[in-house]
């Protein structure tokens, strides 16, 4: 399926589909989140990219495996270090259902998981062994929605690649169903006393995130976002490029977004979207006092050989 760069994927047109298939990563997120060691602001937990889909990595102890959502050919793999595979169609299953053939495939293949079988911070929280009602799952859209991921997978590994500064993978957070990458400072960032541990890892330090995710409740349409945390002051007087990006409001605080549909308008969808991240990155960098020049890596290597 070659659907050209950037292709379109309203939310109204699959948000049945998108609602179902968050819960299935969210089952399978669960179960990363129980069986991989633990890394520094918890980076051992996303999702990474395939070239068919999307992948736990290898996980487990005892019995090592992963999870691998195939969105070509629209099925679930669970593969064990032993060479045994299951496998399921995923069209046609509600979560309940999902949940159960997933629990018994990794019980056939004896593994035993611990998870807190309900949805994380998502408006509908039915326990995922009782949810029937979420069962949409259109195959082109899911397929559509692999294709954005990876192109945009590849924009953020570029803009990564700009710096020196501590930089986490490009990874797809199954909590909040985004794509991101991250860049810290070496400042320590004091977390308030009733800060949970989630977020008191994340933010442990000076961060400044650049991401992309398929629309939600508050921001309706697929969009391009950066952040900085903690903000530095006057962060939202700083100007961002394109025309189309702007600052908005965000949970006491700003981010800077820029509307898919605005990058596919233009004659170089990919540029727009790196010009977007690089000036959201000076913006709070800049106002943050991270040293700029430092920090830049110069791109003087020959990959050639």
């Amino acid at each position: 399926m070659d659907a050209g760069t950037f292709p379109p994927i309203p939310l109204a047109a699959w948000a049945d589909t998108k609602e179902t298939l968050h819960r299935y990563l969210q089952v399978v997120g669960k179960i990363r989140l129980d069986q991989s060691p633990i890394r520094n602001h918890w980076w051992n937990v996303p999702f990474h990219l395939t070239g068919r889909g999307i992948t736990t990595r290898p996980m487990g102890s005892d019995r090592i495996f992963a999870i691998d959502f195939d969105f070509v050919d629209h099925r679930l793999h669970v593969d064990s270090i032993g060479g045994d595979r299951v496998s399921f169609a995923l069209p046609g299953l509600s979560v309940a259902a999902f949940y159960d053939r997933l629990l018994a495939a990794l019980g056939s293949l004896g593994i035993a998981v611990s998870i807190r079988p309900v949805p994380f911070d998502l408006r509908d929280a039915t326990p995922f062994a009782e949810d029937t009602g979420h069962a949409a799952y259109d195959p082109f859209w899911v397929t559509r929605y692999w294709v954005v991921l990876s192109q945009v997978a590849l924009v953020l590994e570029e803009f990564a690649g700009r710096t020196y500064a501590k930089t986490s993978p490009v990874h797809h957070f199954w909590h909040t169903f985004d794509l991101a990458v991250t860049r810290f400072s070496d400042r320590l960032v004091p977390q308030p006393p009733g800060a949970d541990p989630v977020t008191r890892e994340a933010y442990s330090h000076e961060v400044i995130s650049a991401g992309f995710w398929f629309g939600d409740d508050n921001v309706p349409e697929p969009t391009f976002y950066a952040y900085a945390a903690p903000e530095p002051s006057g962060l939202a007087d700083e100007p961002l490029r394109p025309q189309a990006a702007r600052w908005i409001e965000s949970r006491g605080a700003h981010l800077a977004v820029l509307p898919y549909d605005a990058v596919r308008a233009t004659a170089e969808p990919r540029a727009t979207a790196l010009d977007f991240y690089e000036s959201a990155y000076v913006a709070a960098a800049t106002r943050a006092g991270w040293d700029l020049d430092r920090l830049r890596w110069p791109q003087h290597l020959d990959a050639s050989t």
